[in-house]
């Protein structure tokens, strides 16, 4: 996908994808949005649609390959105490 097709993508359409590049399920994105699981599964669709995916891994590996989801970083490191193991 390119910046232009992402740009095409409403506000919560983006949000969709995120989520659905985190991994979450239809369900879980369904609650985190506070929609019906069957709302989520149309804004799939039509994200496919737009970006000319065929299914959901194509779907995120869009996302990631244009940039537009980030593989999260771990946090740093702790500085250890120097105790224990």
């Amino acid at each position: 996908a390119t910046p232009r097709e992402l740009d095409n993508l409403t506000p919560r359409e983006q949000e969709v994808l995120l989520c659905a590049a985190e991994g979450l399920t239809n369900d879980e994105i369904a609650e985190r949005l506070y929609v019906s699981p069957m709302t989520v599964r149309t804004f799939v669709q039509r994200i496919m649609h737009k970006l000319g995916a065929h299914h959901r891994a194509q779907l995120v590996a869009l996302a990631y390959r244009s940039g537009f989801a980030r593989v999260p970083q771990p946090p740093p490191a702790r500085p250890r105490s120097g105790r224990g193991p």
